[in-house]
């Protein structure tokens, strides 16, 4: 009886594991989502005409070349430069 009793108690262990790892992925995809449904805002209202993303890219790249930033800055500011551009490039094609 103690067997069947610790394999019920083994089996419960398992489904429990795998009920706590399928609400922490459900988790994670619902932040995920979250997080790109605001990016998709963000580039929909950029694409509607608002000058309000590259105006603050200037910012950026000008205080950039008057202060010291880091490297990683550099690859974001290109790769945000990037976005704009191809964004921009979306508006004029359609």
């Amino acid at each position: 009886m103690a067997t069947y009793e610790k394999r019920l108690e083994d089996e419960y262990t398992k489904v429990s594991i795998l009920q706590a790892e399928r609400e922490a992925r459900e988790r994670v995809i619902g932040s995920l989502h979250k997080e790109a449904m605001m990016w998709m805002d963000r580039f929909a209202f950029t694409l509607n005409g608002s000058q309000e993303l590259p105006r603050q890219l200037a910012k950026a790249k000008a205080m950039a070349n008057v202060y010291s930033s880091p490297e990683e800055f550099h690859g974001l500011r290109d790769y945000c430069q990037y976005m704009i551009d191809l964004m921009a490039h979306i508006i004029r094609s359609h």
